[in-house]
């Protein structure tokens, strides 16, 4: 196994800034590789959480679910304040149920659908607890409120449906 080399305490600012030319980049493996180098040497960092749990979840529509989905989880719970914690598990849930609508599958819309409206709440909380002058939960909200607008064949027949099809995962926080 090839050792690997340690980051400077000094680099870390500019290896936050490369990671997230990377996530824009749409390269989320670079993204992890940054943070878990920065994470190595400060191991609660919360802008290299954040990073590596943004590139997570961005691996969610190309391999899949797992594991990505119960690392996600693990990271979040990892996050030091109750606001980021609601933001961005509702981050995370908003992603699986755009997974699941992308599925193209027999009930993935009630799947996802279910999944929207635990991203809500998540943003609900996280509203509950932030600056009046931050209003990003607010706009992942509407995001969401949008998208279940959109495609309204996860809503159909309210009455009719059973016991939800969400995971038995349990909230991170």
């Amino acid at each position: 196994m090839v050792e690997l080399k340690k980051l400077t305490p000094e680099a870390i600012p500019s290896a936050l800034e490369k990671a997230t030319r990377y996530r824009l980049l749409k390269e989320p493996d670079e993204v992890e590789s940054i943070c878990l180098d920065i994470l190595e040497i400060t191991p609660d960092h919360q802008d290299a959480l954040i990073l590596l749990l943004l590139a997570v979840t961005d691996k969610f529509q190309q391999s899949g679910l797992n594991p990505y989905y119960d690392r996600a989880l693990k990271i979040v719970s990892r996050l030091s304040d109750a606001y980021c914690k609601s933001y961005y598990s509702g981050m995370l849930f908003e992603q699986r149920a755009k997974y699941h609508i992308n599925q193209n599958v027999p009930g993935c819309g009630k799947v996802a659908y279910d999944w929207f409206l635990k991203a809500m709440q998540a943003y609900e909380e996280a509203l509950a607890g932030c600056d009046p002058d931050n209003q990003d939960a607010l706009l992942r909200w509407n995001s969401c409120a949008r998208f279940i607008n959109r495609h309204p064949e996860g809503r159909d027949d309210e009455d009719d449906r059973s016991e939800t099809p969400l995971d038995t995962y349990d909230t991170p926080h």
